[in-house]
């Protein structure tokens, strides 16, 4: 369940019990929970839960106008999310998910305005860390997965991080030796049958046009 407001931000390890589907009822429950990833800690809410959204956006100082990106559990998931499958990024896919590689699809036009920032495409990913990944898969295959600090400012690489920056507003920590150094996801995109670099991230972006 979510915390009471005002009340310290919980911290869960994996010798807790249950700890993964703890976790993910937080978030079914329309909680804010910070995950370990293959990238930096992020901050994972359902996505179709317009009021968690909504808190999100506070808790990260975000402009609405940014979209956020998502984890999916596996690729079955994409249907749900996506208007068409680009056939350029099947190669991708192929080779580089699960890992630190964000695709970004035409949206289905149903998907709320904040999760795409008012465009027609969704940011997706689906996450090497098996601890996103179950947590997303217990949470119903989807859940949001944007850096969990504030925004613009430094991710968060430890549980200590994520305390001083927004403990205080978000619901549950999910504590992991799981966490990469290594930067962000790299960020994709399909134009006219050509890839276009929207982030650099962990995997080059020559290694994925070569």
């Amino acid at each position: 369940m979510k915390k009471r407001e005002g009340s310290p931000c919980r911290i869960l390890t994996p010798e807790d019990p249950d700890y993964q589907l703890q976790a993910a009822g937080v978030i079914r429950d329309g909680g804010v929970v910070a995950i370990p990833t293959e990238t930096c800690f992020g901050l994972a809410v359902d996505p179709f839960n317009l009021e968690a959204l909504d808190r999100l956006f506070s808790v990260k100082r975000r402009p609405r106008q940014k979209p956020v990106l998502v984890l999916i559990e596996g690729q079955n998931c994409l249907s749900r999310l996506v208007r068409h499958l680009p056939l350029q990024f099947e190669p991708l896919m192929q080779n580089h998910w699960p890992g630190p590689l964000t695709l970004i699809f035409p949206a289905l036009p149903h998907l709320p305005l904040l999760l795409t920032g008012g465009s027609d495409t969704v940011g997706i990913r689906i996450s090497s860390n098996p601890v996103a990944t179950e947590i997303c898969r217990l949470a119903g295959g989807i859940i949001t997965a944007t850096s969990a600090n504030i925004s613009d400012k430094k991710p968060a690489h430890s549980i200590q991080d994520i305390l001083v920056s927004i403990g205080n507003d978000i619901d549950l920590v999910v504590a992991s030796k799981i966490v990469s150094t290594g930067g962000c996801s790299t960020i994709v995109a399909e134009k006219d049958g050509d890839f276009v670099l929207m982030r650099g991230g962990q995997i080059r972006f020559a290694d994925l046009v070569q």
